[in-house]
């Protein structure tokens, strides 16, 4: 995750499987095009294999999946991409919040 790009991740393809930008688009149901777009509007950035080739993992096409719902309602492709970055990050701080609490009250029993 960067601070230009707060959903990206940078993988070897032997670390984590990712898939060729074809292969993502096919599985979307969309078009390279679709990806690159959302590439430009900071939504996702490719990972890069040793070889320079774009890769997508599966976290990376859940998110453009839920640019494309979006995009299909006839949202600008640049104002869906900052609503799933609003999401994911809603999402993250929920389940930061949930284990805090979790754990403060698992110590609040411990101690009575």
């Amino acid at each position: 995750m960067t601070a230009d790009n707060p959903l990206s991740d940078r993988l070897d393809d032997d670390d984590y499987p990712a898939y060729t930008m074809g292969r993502a688009a096919e599985m979307l149901g969309t078009t390279p095009g679709f990806l690159r777009a959302i590439g430009e509007a900071r939504l996702i950035t490719p990972l890069r294999s040793q070889g320079g080739h774009r890769r997508y993992s599966r976290y990376q096409l859940r998110i453009a999946a839920r640019a494309r719902e979006l995009v299909d309602q006839g949202m600008p492709v640049e104002a869906a991409c900052r609503i799933v970055i609003l999401e994911d990050q809603l999402e993250e701080a929920q389940r930061i919040n949930e284990e805090f609490r979790r754990a403060a009250a698992q110590q609040q029993t411990g101690s009575q």
